[in-house]
């Protein structure tokens, strides 16, 4: 799930994604245990899931805001400046 959606949510709603989020990941390491490695990659989403919706929880409990700094804003908008290339000796003759 993507940072900002889970931002958006409400409180009561991430608490219920939270739980079912945590039940998935018990699933799949459960299934995991019994020997069926098809869902390596989901259980690296879902850990990763778990602690941003735990993180954004504590956030909110703390009172803390966070925010894209202008610095990040900016320099994710401007545009990608090329290279410039050197002539080797031997195209320079």
């Amino acid at each position: 799930m993507e940072l900002a959606k889970i931002r958006n949510l409400s409180d009561e709603e991430l608490k219920t994604t939270g739980v079912q989020t945590s039940e998935q990941l018990f699933r799949i390491r459960f299934q995991a245990k019994l020997g069926q490695n098809e869902g390596i990659r989901k259980l690296r989403e879902l850990r990763k899931d778990v602690a941003r919706i735990k993180t954004i929880a504590k956030e909110r409990e703390l009172g803390i805001q966070r925010e894209v700094p202008e610095a990040k804003a900016k320099k994710a908008a401007a545009p990608v400046k090329a290279k410039k290339t050197t002539k080797s000796k031997k195209e320079a003759k």
